[in-house]
């Protein structure tokens, strides 16, 4: 092998764009050409590649080197940049080659399980247990680097916002907030465990008691929960409190970083104010609390039109208090097949609907799957209701107004998908307010809370707590961006006896609030001044910029639906004399 000794990096390979200067690059080698009197090898670091020459006039000992070149190999070059004879104009380097006067080869390579390219079809797991090869594709690259430029222009703009970034601890007390705990055992009190934090939420709020008014950090957080494209089990925050705010500080600050991302990062120039939905303004019009705004087909209300129909089950739902709603496929007919719709029937039988009615109408006359029930008129009154025309798909759900929203917003997203509504290359962001403080157990009636206990009811709902809990909102807000959820944030209660109500809201008894929260409960004795905030979603943020399809593509060392790193094969037994220090025993599980 070869040394670097005498050779020091000058440009990446990217950044060779002028000829007549001399230049020393260094990367992988991505193709060999070997034409006999001339050798083509494409260089290839985290910038691009560049073509390196060697000919019939190069030292002969560089030459015999780089015709030992294979792919991936690891080699540094100098030479003379010089304009190519044959001109790429698909890359930014393809007017320009190094005819190399010096080539060390510093590291040789086994042949790759796979060809490190741009476009694959490699089974995934093969490419994340060799993780460190996939990320040398410059998709994942690319991904990476535009996450580093989120965090970059986060700090940047709040740092300049008066933002402080604090460190808060990584290993804290467990406390409930919606998800499993990671539990880290400690060596030193046996039997006890810290919690890897789900999120900084208590350490900022006490950051706030104790006056620091404006905090910032890159936070990582740990949840044990099922995976999905959009979860990972650790994920990093953009997280931020501020003191003596409202809602719409929070929120304007938050654009402000929005707008400076977009143009420095995206250059894109980004709307602002972002529009607003309530909460019940979005699952009515979309059936979903996280809207997909680039495309249309909105929820429609037929209760009324279908009010005195003697179709069984447009009567029973609005009779047991339910609603009916639909939504409308545009010249969607000759693609919802009767076939393709008794896929969509059974896709939301699996999620919570009896069923799915629809007029289908291809022809002059609709077919409707309930048009033996229908008198005169009624049909047409429909059609007419929610604008449906000829080679329109009405597609209807009647059942209780929480299973028709959720159900109807789950089929939009899903046909936007299938019908390909969706335009690519669009970022709509919308806020989500005034969320309902409780929800109703449909089981038992009872009235849960619907948030962390630390957030704030809206002021002119105070008055319902003990006696309305459906007309309690809250001083909660959601950012969303193309369906994804990128936040949740909220107005935080400093009232020490409305957090003692909140507390008991969650069916936490005296010596548990005292257990869980007691330090913080504390710490509002001392006065706290208002605030509120909220944790943007880093990977998700990248992820929905990047238009990848899964937080695997925008983290670097990902885990898999199981929770396992594939690279790695973490999570892995330890010694037993490692566990005995820590008085732990392992027990079998069936």
């Amino acid at each position: 092998m070869d040394t670097m000794q005498g050779l020091k990096r000058t440009h990446y390979c990217g950044e060779v764009l002028t000829a007549g200067q001399t230049v020393t690059v260094g990367g992988f080698c991505d193709t060999v050409r070997n034409k006999g009197g001339i050798i083509f090898i494409v260089l290839r670091d985290r910038t691009g590649v560049v073509q390196l020459t060697f000919d019939d006039t190069t030292d002969p000992a560089i030459f015999e080197k780089a015709a030992a070149c294979h792919s991936e190999y690891v080699v540094m070059a100098q030479g003379t940049v010089r304009e190519r004879e044959s001109k790429n104009d698909k890359i930014p380097t393809g007017h320009v080659e190094v005819y190399v006067t010096d080539f060390r080869i510093l590291a040789k390579a086994q042949t790759p399980p796979f060809e490190i390219t741009a476009e694959t079809k490699v089974n995934e797991e093969l490419r994340l247990k060799y993780r460190y090869l996939d990320l040398r594709r410059a998709p994942l690259q690319q991904n990476l680097i535009l996450r580093h430029k989120i965090a970059q222009c986060a700090r940047e703009y709040f740092y300049r916002n008066g933002f402080l970034e604090i460190e808060t601890p990584m290993m804290m007390k467990s406390t409930p907030e919606g998800a499993r705990d990671y539990l880290v055992p400690s060596r030193v009190h046996h039997g006890e465990f810290y919690a890897l934090p789900q999120s900084p939420q208590i350490y900022k709020q006490l950051l706030m008691v104790a006056g620091y008014d404006r905090y910032i950090q890159l936070a990582r957080c740990f949840r044990d929960e099922d995976l999905r494209a959009d979860r990972q089990p650790e994920f990093t925050q953009i997280d931020l409190e501020m003191s003596f705010v409202d809602v719409d500080d929070i929120l304007d600050i938050t654009e402000g970083f929005l707008t400076e991302l977009f143009a420095k990062v995206m250059g894109r120039t980004l709307q602002t104010p972002l529009p607003r939905l309530t909460y019940t303004e979005a699952m009515n019009r979309f059936g979903s609390d996280k809207p997909d705004l680039r495309f249309g087909m909105e929820l429609q209300d037929l209760s009324e039109v279908v009010r005195n129909s003697a179709f069984p089950v447009f009567a029973n739902a609005l009779a047991e208090g339910g609603t009916v709603r639909c939504i409308v496929a545009k010249n969607a007919a000759a693609k919802l097949t009767r076939k393709e719709i008794d896929k969509l029937t059974e896709m939301v039988k699996g999620i919570g609907a009896k069923g799915l009615a629809y007029v289908r109408w291809v022809d002059a006359a609709p077919a409707c799957s309930f048009g033996k029930f229908m008198q005169e008129g009624e049909l047409d009154a429909i059609l007419n209701a929610v604008s449906a025309e000829q080679g329109d798909v009405v597609l209807i759900v009647a059942d209780k107004t929480s299973v028709t929203l959720p159900v109807l917003g789950a089929l939009r997203n899903h046909l936007a998908k299938q019908l390909d509504l969706i335009p690519a290359g669009e970022f709509n962001f919308l806020w989500i307010t005034q969320f309902p403080f409780f929800e109703k157990d449909e089981e038992t009636g009872e009235w849960l809370a619907m948030h962390h206990p630390f957030t704030m009811p809206m002021d002119a709902c105070l008055q319902y707590l003990d006696s309305a809990p459906e007309k309690v909102f809250a001083k909660a807000y959601d950012l969303v961006l193309n369906g994804t959820e990128l936040c949740s944030g909220s107005i935080r209660i400093t009232d020490y006896e409305l957090q003692q109500k909140m507390f008991e809201s969650l069916g936490l008894t005296a010596e548990e609030i005292e257990a869980k929260f007691g330090f913080l409960v504390q710490a509002y004795h001392y006065g706290a001044p208002p605030h509120g905030g909220l944790g943007i979603g880093l990977d998700r943020l990248a992820m929905v910029l990047a238009e990848a399809d899964s937080l695997r593509d925008v983290v670097a060392f990902p885990k898999v639906q199981n929770a396992r790193e594939l690279m790695s094969g973490c999570p892995s037994p330890v010694e037993q004399e490692n566990l005995d220090v820590l008085g732990i025993a392992c027990v079998e599980h069936d």
